[in-house]
């Protein structure tokens, strides 16, 4: 990883603790799929984009209807729980 990516990473992960109140260090708990039979969502304000069949990476189990997970392009958001499978 070059120094750039590095420091792109690092505000992207700062933003991320400012904007859903995130203290502490950034963790994955775990790793689930959305369900490939799940309709695909544009996300918007802090819901994640879906793709169907996507493998996202769980940061926060947050209530019983979302979790709050990060994608492969390092974006944060959350995602209903009833779209996510375990693997």
């Amino acid at each position: 990883m070059t120094l750039k990516e590095c420091k792109k990473e690092e505000k992207a992960d700062r933003e991320f603790q400012k904007k859903f109140k995130f203290e502490g260090n950034i963790n994955v708990l775990t790793q689930m799929m959305v369900d490939p039979a799940a309709t695909e969502k544009r996300g918007g304000g802090k819901n994640l984009p879906l793709r169907r069949g996507e493998i996202l990476d769980v940061i926060q189990f947050t209530n019983q209807e979302q979790i709050l997970c990060r994608n492969s392009q390092r974006r944060y958001g959350y995602v209903p729980r009833a779209m996510m499978l375990h693997l």
